[in-house]
């Protein structure tokens, strides 16, 4: 039985029909990454309180911190960015869940980004050992124009911290974005470090985001190898349909709606229970 999730906040930037939307699809996890127009990371304690309360009334846990941690420039000032993965944690820890996502910073343009990977790697073990007293998982995400945004690099982030707190998201449409075929370039590489699963699909032609299975995003292929492998663990709907805002994109419940049903229509034709 696989799990699913979903960026619930592609639905709205209203949380309670965040949460509605997600139960009414069935979801019993959600991805908190902003609600109410804010992002999660900078929600104050009444308001913490009020997520934790609306996901209560509609029977819904937390998969992951959809945090922006990471999502600077390498060249950006990094202790206050140390501190804010601190509170991360603690998020994470207020709304019971076992993972964050994160990323590898942006690597400025024209810059070879194999030219900064002490830093990047420097900064890596710093977020991870942040994390290091609490029983949360990093997920690292391969963005595009970061650092870790091929396989090759984003193997390199995991072996070179070699902590069990850091593992991998594995995101479909943002290797197309940069030119990789997923399955085919990366799946093998990577697989032995991936916990986590983001569901969008992309074009190579154009970089569009399309729903799961309709991209080149090798979808079901991954499916078929991670059910082969025994995997058990959260697939999160990342639509990224709709026009696009600070924190993703606003896809609106129809989008969001349309993403899940392409999605789980994937696990029901190769025969996968879902909840």
């Amino acid at each position: 039985m696989w799990t699913l999730s979903g960026f619930i906040d592609e639905i709205s930037e209203d949380f309670d029909l965040q949460c509605k939307v997600a139960s009414g699809l069935g979801l019993r996890y959600v991805e908190v990454r902003s609600a109410w127009g804010t992002n999660i990371l900078d929600l104050d304690a009444d308001q913490l309180d009020t997520v934790r309360e609306i996901l209560d009334r509609y029977g819904l846990k937390v998969s992951s911190i959809g945090s922006p941690i990471g999502k600077i420039s390498i060249d950006d000032e990094f202790p206050p960015h140390l501190e804010r993965m601190r509170h991360a944690v603690e998020v994470a820890e207020t709304l019971d869940a076992p993972y964050i996502r994160l990323f590898s910073f942006f690597i400025p343009e024209g810059t070879d980004p194999d030219s900064r990977r002490d830093d990047v790697l420097t900064r890596m073990s710093a977020l991870t050992e942040a994390a290091a007293d609490s029983d949360v998982i990093l997920v690292h995400e391969n963005e595009k124009e970061i650092y870790g945004d091929i396989p090759r690099r984003c193997l390199d982030i995991v072996t070179s911290v070699s902590s069990p707190q850091l593992k991998l998201a594995w995101d479909p449409a943002n290797f197309v974005q940069v030119g990789v075929r997923p399955f085919t370039e990366g799946y093998q590489m990577l697989r032995p470090h991936v916990d986590y699963i983001q569901i969008k699909d992309a074009l190579l032609t154009d970089a569009t985001v399309v729903v799961a299975g309709a991209g080149d995003g090798e979808v079901v292929e991954t499916v078929r190898a991670l059910r082969a492998d025994g995997f058990d663990g959260f697939f999160s709907l990342e639509p990224h349909l709709g026009e696009f805002t600070a924190f993703g994109a606003l896809s609106g419940p129809e989008l969001f709606t349309k993403s899940w049903k392409a999605f789980t229509d994937i696990l029901t034709g190769e025969g996968i229970a879902y909840a």
